[in-house]
């Protein structure tokens, strides 16, 4: 227990990163309550997406039929958020999400679930994904710190805290839940990384990386599981394994064998091991259902630009500045920040070529990925000659950002 507490672990940066953690979850439990704390008895339930998660956790977990698969509400019924098809199946998310935002009404009496009590119980779905974003905010700093150093670490998770698209996320403030898809999708793909980096270990490959072999698979099934499209990952984490183990390719692909099993058995556990409702859930799943139509509209692009830049002001300068710095400086032409940079443009591209549900949940993936690239990028900046020059400015602009997001988030209406 003694070498668990050490300064490494347990030291001055551990305790920074979890203050700036601790605002991120301030902010997005005041946009909580903004949304809950409405007087008018008429709006005082949940919205009509969450209505249809929570009714169909709460059936599943009580013995009744699997969430989306099929609804038992006739097609049309539902609310246009709910990709649901002819035959009444989700096409584009397990069982998981109505799983996880029915799974904290367990813990509250079932005689107090009425609209008088609602201030109360009404924030225990929204726990779940309060808890995912503080997760993948300490999986980025994590990340970013082992890549960029302290500096780019911070970097990355000061602008991740004040992000306005994680913040509203994870409250699921008149949004999907696609916190959950993000925070798998980040998992995935560093799990993959990690897992290669220790195939240069001499040891027993499958059974000494037993532990990231199922937290691979964990990721996996919680990415895919949250939107079925993100079936991408799984190639994707091939491809690193395989690239950062050329020597060790065979173990490689024992290893990404072995995680993709975790992740099937994962899967079907989120059907409670319903063969016949997974396998009909399985042929009704949209697992690809790009177009590419969207990459001729120029709109598109304008579109997904704005969206980036909503989900982090602070891009309008940082961005160009790193992309170029990036392009001009070979220097900065390292796996280390070229890695994530790769993977938020198959998710940016992604979301471009799904218009719909999915492109959403592609674009809140890929901003984690734009944090370190960014942040990589300008880290090493910040070590050339000029760097108390550069590092002034992006600070500077960094505490601009921040005093930008409170004095927004504080304009927020409630209801």
């Amino acid at each position: 227990m003694s070498r668990f507490f050490t300064r490494e672990r347990f030291g001055r940066p551990q305790f920074l990163a979890g203050v700036l953690l601790l605002i991120f979850l301030a902010q997005a439990a005041w946009l909580v309550r903004c949304e809950l704390h409405n007087s008018d008895p008429k709006v005082a339930g949940p919205g009509a997406t969450e209505q249809v998660r929570i009714a169909s956790g709460w059936r599943q977990f009580h013995g009744g039929s699997i969430a989306g698969a099929p609804y038992p509400d006739p097609p049309g019924a539902l609310p246009s958020e709910i990709s649901q098809d002819n035959d009444g199946f989700d096409t584009e998310h397990s069982p998981l999400l109505s799983l996880v935002t029915a799974a904290p009404l367990l813990a509250w009496p079932h005689r107090l679930l009425d609209s008088e009590s609602s201030s109360y119980w009404r924030w225990l779905p929204r726990i779940p994904f309060l808890a995912c974003g503080v997760f993948l905010g300490a999986s980025l700093w994590y990340v970013a710190r082992r890549l960029c150093g302290n500096a780019g670490g911070f970097l990355a998770l000061t602008l991740y805290c004040f992000s306005p698209s994680m913040i509203q996320a994870s409250a699921v403030w008149h949004t999907e839940p696609e916190i959950l898809a993000a925070w798998g999708a980040f998992g995935a793909v560093f799990t993959a990384m990690a897992v290669a980096h220790t195939l240069y270990a001499p040891r027993e490959v499958v059974l000494w990386n037993w532990r990231r072999i199922v937290l691979l698979g964990v990721s996996l099934a919680i990415a895919v599981g949250s939107q079925f499209s993100l079936i991408i990952l799984v190639p994707i984490a091939l491809a690193f394994l395989l690239y950062l183990a050329p020597i060790r390719r065979g173990a490689a692909l024992t290893i990404w064998l072995a995680a993709s099993l975790v992740a099937i058995l994962l899967s079907f556990a989120t059907y409670f091991f319903h063969p016949h409702a997974w396998s009909e859930a399985m042929h009704h799943a949209s697992f690809w259902g790009a177009t590419w139509r969207g990459f001729t509209v120029p709109g598109v692009y304008r579109e997904v630009g704005l969206q980036v830049l909503r989900s982090c002001p602070a891009f309008a300068v940082l961005l160009p500045v790193a992309i170029a710095t990036y392009i001009l400086w070979p220097r900065t032409r390292y796996f280390g920040n070229s890695s994530p940079g790769i993977v938020a443009l198959i998710f940016i591209g992604m979301a471009m070529a799904h218009p719909h549900v999915a492109g959403a949940g592609f674009l809140l993936a890929s901003l984690p990925f734009l944090l370190i690239f960014v942040s990589g990028v300008l880290a090493d900046l910040m070590e050339t000659p000029l760097r108390l020059l550069i590092t002034a400015c992006v600070w500077g602009l960094v505490g601009a950002y921040m005093l930008w997001s409170v004095l927004a988030l504080a304009q927020v209406p409630r209801g």
